[in-house]
């Protein structure tokens, strides 16, 4: 068993009051017995345009005072952040932090949000390597938000050996929008028989871009929602049985029923 706590938080424009936000998720994970934390897309910063004066490198004092907190209570850490990248804009960027406050991967969001009247290509630079990342027990598979929408990179994250998906976002509110987030996350999950970590910012009400519906959910490899944490700033604690994905998978093999078409 692994217990792992989706840290639905809000997010401002300030970094220093967002990692205050996460060191106080991280204390009441800790007091609910969590071995791993998964904060939303976007932890460092709101999206827009500013992102490119406010993202830091992976040793700057965010990402840093992530990996203390994550040391002081022994905690292994996913969160959102951006980087500078070489062309003027930023990486959208994934950190995995092992319960020693250690970097062990960094992910930069592959598929970027050009949809729904939205251009994170303004601003963000691609990434192109899938990322599975072992914390707290679990090979976990980074998605970030529109990654959930591109079945081929969950499925690409399985084959690297990925037994949970951490699927960290700050989804957009609109017509469908939430509805499109449950289904998809679901659907990750059922297809590939796999553990499912889901986590959503939380709304800002001061915010009027519209990012962050909550909805974090944890949902087992039959696609069962365990958890389901509604629209407002929560911590809760769930446990990830690999148990539950043996049995699925021997009921429901599909993974092994794949036949590769060529055209």
């Amino acid at each position: 068993m692994t217990r792992v706590s989706l840290c639905q938080i809000p997010v401002v424009h300030e970094p220093k009051t967002n990692l205050e936000t996460a060191r106080d998720a991280l204390a009441h994970a800790a007091g609910q017995g969590a071995e791993l934390a998964v904060f939303p897309e976007a932890t460092l910063t709101r999206f827009g345009r500013g992102v490119t004066e406010t993202a830091e490198p992976l040793d700057g004092p965010f990402v840093s005072g992530l990996a203390e907190a994550a040391r002081e209570h022994g905690i292994a850490v996913i969160a959102g952040v951006f980087e500078p990248s070489a062309d003027g804009r930023v990486y959208n960027t994934t950190v995995a932090l092992d319960a020693g406050g250690g970097l062990a991967a960094a992910y930069r969001k592959i598929h970027l949000f050009d949809s729904f009247g939205a251009r994170e290509s303004d601003v963000v630079a691609p990434g192109d390597v899938p990322v599975v990342v072992e914390l707290a027990g679990l090979r976990i598979g980074l998605i970030t938000c529109y990654d959930v929408r591109f079945p081929e990179l969950a499925r690409a994250l399985v084959d690297r050996g990925a037994d949970a998906f951490a699927v960290i976002a700050a989804w957009g509110s609109g017509p469908m929008k939430e509805e499109h987030w449950i289904t998809l996350v679901k659907a990750r999950a059922i297809e590939n028989t796999t553990w499912t970590i889901a986590v959503g910012q939380a709304p800002t009400p001061s915010a009027r871009d519209g990012f962050g519906v909550g909805r974090s959910m944890l949902v087992d490899p039959m696609g069962v929602v365990r958890h389901d944490l509604g629209p407002g700033h929560a911590v809760q604690t769930g446990e990830i049985d690999p148990a539950v994905t043996v049995s699925v998978r021997s009921t429901l093999p599909s993974l092994d029923h794949r036949r590769l078409h060529r055209s």
